[in-house]
């Protein structure tokens, strides 16, 4: 397995939508999540799109730890051709980061309850809902999938900063 390089802020990759996965049986498609694996693990993310390794296809894993949900923690998931769709308007706002925006971080405004799908690694349908930080890292991986970063989905930039410089504030 190889760690790969993770696009930055800026990068075309991340501002372009990504392809659908034609054969998620491909073992090229395997290849690349097996290294997206290795690099969201070694950048230690809580997941990581296919367009933030430069490949614009239609990808998304993540994990959602015990300590960072009410519900449980959410093994590593691994997402093709994922769709979401919100259950009701509810919204929260929540400090989210990125591994294309290293060091940064800001108040991002999400739904609150989700419904997703897509195909797993092995091809095969899921279909799960969501809710809390499970919400949150789905729909902030499948932005990547239609170019949209963080950033573009605050309301109010005065909570965008440096993680450091944001923590020192919260001290005071």
């Amino acid at each position: 397995m190889t760690i790969l390089k993770i696009a930055r802020m800026g990068h075309p990759v991340l501002r372009t939508p990504a392809k659908l996965v034609e054969d998620p049986k491909d073992l090229e498609i395997r290849r690349l999540i097996n290294d997206m694996v290795e690099t969201m693990e070694d950048a230690n993310g809580a997941g990581l799109a296919a367009p933030q390794v430069h490949i614009p296809l239609r990808i998304v894993m993540f994990h959602v730890p015990s300590e960072r949900s009410e519900e449980g923690a959410v093994p590593l998931t691994v997402l093709m051709n994922p769709v979401i769709e919100p259950v009701g308007d509810d919204k929260n706002e929540g400090i989210e980061g990125c591994l294309s925006l290293p060091g940064m971080a800001g108040k991002v405004s999400r739904y609150t309850s989700i419904k997703y799908s897509g195909l797993d690694l092995d091809g095969k349908p899921i279909e799960r809902e969501a809710t809390g930080f499970h919400a949150r890292v789905v729909q902030h991986e499948c932005d990547h999938l239609d170019g949209i970063l963080y950033p573009q989905r605050m309301d109010d930039l005065s909570s965008f900063g440096y993680v450091e410089e944001l923590q020192k504030a919260l001290k005071d």
